[in-house]
């Protein structure tokens, strides 16, 4: 089958899932219609779900894997194996180059459900494969570092046993024991260290933490993540509150805010859904905090929800990547506050786009509330409209599209 699009260039975009459900989907959608809208042909290749988005490839997808389904022992063990080295992806994705031979093939996600035995059907097939990396998983078997709601790099130096031994994986014997075996497997094979040509790196702290854990530095490139400010109005009247948009999860530092929020006396709304809101609820009526819990938004009403705050707050208690929240924030034309943990520092300019706070540390963080709070309204739009002019030429789509097309470029693919 010939190539299409602009110069016969062709993109296989790989993911897990084929639905916005993450951040990670945010990206892996925007950057097929990014590619889509300059001319390339974009084929995708995923797992399949019933919340997929449709698609005339989805004969090619992989059958679906969910660790919360209720399923036989045989299933399970046919799924384990899936998990460790993916036959079935082989087959598809090999079934898919034949028909439609891409000029490069970009994944995000794939670890669990697709596995990366897609790489060395890639590679021998002379395609030049690139991979972001959305979280920590090429270093850390459970892609965290993080356990007990506390950092945790105890696999450093290779002693990946931590992760069965520590149960990383839903705290559950079997799911850890299956993750050890998925990540011996694939260091054995070379999965992502040899089949992988380059590594695509949202910001400089991954970088930094992939090279401590062992990854040559060459091997890795810092493309930031990106929004279009022009999909995103600015023009909001300011509310009184703080704002939180996210899951709730331990990691996200949220019992922090709320008793930060307490100490402070600020208003604060919580946005999102997660296994944590019984007992952030429980929390708020143990310290009295002034907090509403607002429950899952998205599109518009998350936009006012955010555009109308103060200031947007990432709490965090793990190494975050490169949150796009932040970016989002920032379109809106708001400031954020952002624990000084993982990538979030290097997404505020302090004083100018927004605060930092110690991470974990409910005294410090109210410090930086009442900072906040207790600036004119003019300052936090100064702010917020100063982040919308950083973002608008470091973190746009046109900046993020031009090192992406010069990445291929350099691997010989347009």
């Amino acid at each position: 089958m010939s190539r299409q699009g602009n110069g016969g260039n062709r993109l296989l975009a790989i993911n897990n899932y084929f639905y916005r459900r993450g951040g990670a989907e945010a990206v892996f959608f925007d950057h097929m219609k990014m590619f889509s809208d300059i001319g390339w042909d974009v084929v995708p290749f995923a797992m399949q779900h019933e919340d997929n988005e449709a698609s005339p490839w989805s004969e090619y997808f992989v059958s679906e894997i969910e660790y919360g389904r209720r399923t036989n022992l045989l299933r399970k063990v046919v799924q384990a194996a899936s998990v460790i080295y993916s036959r079935e992806a082989q087959k598809n994705v090999s079934r898919l180059i034949e028909r439609a031979r891409p000029s490069v093939a970009h994944a995000h996600n794939v670890y669990h459900h697709l596995s990366p035995a897609i790489f060395s059907t890639l590679k021998a097939a002379g395609i030049p494969v690139v991979m972001t990396a959305h979280d920590l998983k090429l270093a850390c078997p459970s892609y965290k570092m993080l356990r007990d709601g506390a950092v945790c790099e105890d696999c450093r130096g290779g002693h990946i046993y931590n992760v069965l031994r520590h149960r990383c994986i839903k705290g559950e014997t079997t799911l850890s024991a299956v993750v050890l075996a998925e990540t011996m497997v694939h260091r054995a094979l070379g999965l992502y260290r040899n089949k992988v040509d380059r590594i695509v790196v949202p910001s400089k702290f991954y970088v930094e933490k992939l090279v401590e854990w062992g990854w040559p530095r060459e091997r890795m490139v810092h493309i930031p993540n990106f929004v279009d400010v022009d999909g995103y109005s600015a023009d909001w009247v300011e509310g009184d509150y703080f704002v939180f948009a996210g899951r709730l999860a331990p990691e996200k530092g949220l019992a922090t805010l709320i008793r930060a929020a307490a100490t402070s006396g600020q208003r604060l709304v919580i946005a999102g859904t997660g296994p944590e809101e019984a007992m952030l609820r429980q929390l708020v009526a143990q310290t009295g905090a002034d907090v509403t819990f607002a429950g899952y938004l998205s599109g518009q009403s998350l936009h006012r929800l955010i555009g109308e705050s103060r200031a947007l707050i990432l709490p965090s208690e793990w190494y975050e990547n490169a949150p796009i929240s932040v970016l989002e924030a920032y379109a809106l034309g708001r400031p954020v506050i952002g624990a000084s943990i993982g990538g979030i520092p290097e997404m505020i300019r302090e004083g100018e786009t927004g605060m930092t706070a110690i991470s974990g540390d409910a005294d410090d963080l109210a410090r930086v509330l009442s900072t906040m709070a207790g600036l004119p309204v003019a300052e936090r739009a100064a702010m917020g409209a100063s982040g919308r002019h950083w973002i608008a030429s470091e973190f746009s789509a046109a900046a993020y599209r031009e090192r992406t097309v010069d990445l291929y470029s350099r691997l010989g693919a347009v």
